[in-house]
C-alpha cells in the first residue's frame, strides 16, 4: 500500500525534472517545497529573468519555492530545515554539500539518466548515444560524497535505436525516469529498499565510460572518423547542443554549418577526409574513411534552420574543412 504521507522536498532545474515531480504532485504525494536555481538574465540587455521549468511548474501548483545563489547559505539551510522533509529528491539539479544531502531521516535520492555505473556525469544521455550504445536507462541511487557514486536503488533498461536522436531519448527517459522516481519513493516509504552499492553492479573488467560536461568544442565533427562514429556523434548532439563544422564555399568565405539530421553511406572511396560532394541541388556528402554523411538538416550561422536542398540554393562549391 502507497504510504503518501511522506514530507518530500524535490530539487531539479530543466523540463526533465518537471515530469517527475508532475508525477509526484498527480500522485497525491505531499510535496513540501522545491529548490531550483535563481532565475536567469536573458534578452538582449540582460535585462529580464527568466524561470527555469521546474519553477515554472512548482508556482503553477502552488508549492512554495527557494532559489538559493548557494547551497551553504545559512538563511536557505534554515528555510530548507523548516519544511521538515522526511525524503529530498533531485533530478537534473546541481551537486549537493552534504548538509544538505545528509538532511532528512530518509536521505537523499537522484534520478539519473544512464544505467549507473555506466555513465556518470552531467551529460549521459548524449555520451550513451555519442558512442553507439544499444541500450541505456535510469537510475535512482541515494546521494553520498561522491558524485554518481552511491547505493543504487532501481534501474530501468531501454534500447536505443540506431535513428534515434539525444532528443527522442531524453524524452523516453523523462517518461520513464517519472514512474521511476514514484517507484522508489513507494519502496522508500514502506521500508522496502535493498540498495545495492555500484561495484556490485560492474562485470569482470568492464570499462566504466564517462560523461563529461560538454562544450562547444566538443561538439565540433572530426571527419577523420569512420561514417558510424560521426553519425552516432551528430544524433547524440541532436537538437542541443548540436554538432557543428565549417564548410569553405570556394568565395574565401567560410560557413559554419550546425548538423541536425543525416543520412550514412558506407561506400569505399579515395577521397579525402572531409571533401563536399554535392550535385548542388538535391543533396550534399560529406567522405568520412569509410563512405559519407549526407547532411538532411542544418543551420548556418545567423539564418533559420533549414533541409539541405534549401541551403543548396545559396551556396555553390562548397567545400568541407
Amino acid at each position: 500500500m502507497k504510504d503518501k504521507r511522506l514530507r518530500i522536498v524535490f530539487m531539479g532545474t530543466p523540463g526533465f525534472a518537471v515530469e517527475s515531480l508532475r508525477a509526484l504532485i498527480e500522485g497525491g504525494y505531499q510535496v513540501v517545497g522545491v529548490v531550483t536555481t535563481p532565475d536567469k538574465p536573458v534578452g538582449k540587455h540582460h535585462s529580464v529573468l527568466q524561470a527555469c521549468a521546474v519553477k515554472e511548474y512548482a508556482l503553477s501548483q502552488h508549492l512554495p519555492v527557494l532559489q538559493p545563489e548557494k547551497l551553504k547559505d545559512t538563511l536557505f539551510l534554515k528555510q530548507l530545515k523548516a519544511w521538515n522533509a522526511d525524503l529530498q529528491i533531485v533530478v537534473a539539479f546541481r551537486m549537493l554539500p552534504e548538509v544538505v544531502w545528509n538532511m532528512p531521516p530518509l536521505g537523499t535520492f537522484n534520478l539519473h539518466a544512464s544505467l549507473l555505473p555506466q555513465y556518470r556525469g552531467a551529460a549521459p544521455i548524449n555520451w550513451a548515444i555519442i558512442n553507439g550504445e544499444k541500450e541505456t536507462g535510469v537510475t535512482t541511487f541515494f546521494l553520498t560524497h561522491e558524485i554518481d557514486t552511491g547505493k543504487v536503488i532501481y534501474r530501468e533498461r531501454v534500447p536505443i535505436e540506431d535513428t534515434d536522436t539525444f532528443e527522442i531519448v531524453h524524452d523516453r527517459l523523462m517518461h520513464l525516469g517519472a514512474r521511476l522516481v514514484v517507484k522508489t519513493v513507494d519502496a522508500i516509504a514502506v521500508d522496502a529498499i535493498q540498495a545495492v552499492e555500484q561495484e556490485q553492479l560492474t562485470g569482470n573488467g568492464q570499462e566504466l565510460k564517462p560523461a563529461p560536461k560538454i562544450f562547444k568544442e566538443t561538439c565540433r565533427i572530426d571527419w577523420n572518423k569512420n561514417v558510424k562514429e560521426i553519425y552516432d556523434f551528430i544524433r547524440g548532439l541532436s537538437p542541443i547542443p548540436t554538432a557543428w563544422t565549417e564548410l569553405n564555399t570556394g568565395k574565401d568565405e567560410i560557413l559554419n554549418l550546425k548538423i541536425f539530421e543525416c543520412e550514412k553511406i558506407i561506400k569505399q572511396h579515395e577521397l579525402p577526409a572531409g571533401t563536399i560532394v554535392t550535385d548542388g541541388k538535391k543533396y550534399l556528402d560529406v567522405s568520412a574513411k569509410d563512405g559519407f554523411i549526407r547532411l538532411k538538416n542544418i543551420r548556418q550561422a545567423g539564418k533559420k534552420r533549414m533541409a539541405v536542398e534549401e541551403f543548396l540554393k545559396g551556396s555553390m562549391n562548397v567545400k568541407a574543412l
